[in-house]
């Protein structure tokens, strides 16, 4: 009985292990740890109720709910029927190719949106400098450097939507396919 303790004991810390770098790893981009908690917890788990999340975790049901919900925007939790109970459960992504895909198109895309129209904005506003007939030499050298680095923002932001259009679709995995987990 005492091995069959510490082995269960084991298994405990080494999903510990797991969970902790897997909220750290989502901290560095963005998403907070308890948050990060939660994803690698529910990884575990075939699916979990707020009630059960919040009595692993210690957290409030609020906390918990908030923290489902953001995972369900990056669509890398889902909510799932279980017949026979009235609580909603949740389940967590398992593959992390399709997580990689799914939180990081969104974060790219967003990333896109948001700098490609201040690029619009700002790139009209430096239009309207450059076409100006009195304006100071230097000043329109400043406004034709500026100008072409928001040239170059564009294409990159260009390329950034066509790597996620890549990765969303799946045709990354033409020039970068999963490794063969026999191999």
């Amino acid at each position: 009985m005492t091995q069959h303790t510490n082995y269960e004991a084991q298994l405990e810390t080494a999903k510990d292990i797991v969970i902790n770098s897997i909220a750290e790893t989502m901290d560095l981009y963005g998403i907070n740890r308890s948050v990060g908690n939660l994803y690698g917890t529910m990884l575990f788990e075939e699916s979990m109720t707020l009630d059960e999340m919040r009595n692993e975790l210690q957290m409030s049901k609020p906390s918990m709910s908030a923290g489902v919900k953001k995972l369900q925007e990056f669509d890398v939790v889902k909510q799932r029927f279980t017949r026979g109970s009235r609580k909603q459960h949740f389940e967590a992504e398992k593959d992390f190719f399709t997580f990689f895909s799914n939180f990081f198109t969104q974060k790219w895309y967003r990333e896109i949106k948001i700098n490609m129209a201040a690029l619009q904005e700002a790139e009209a506003m430096i239009d309207d400098v450059l076409a100006a007939d009195d304006v100071d030499e230097t000043l329109r050298q400043e406004a034709q450097d500026v100008k072409a680095h928001m040239i170059h923002s564009r294409l990159y932001y260009q390329w950034l939507n066509s790597i996620s259009d890549a990765i969303k679709s799946g045709a990354i995995f033409d020039y970068f396919p999963i490794p063969d987990k026999d191999a």
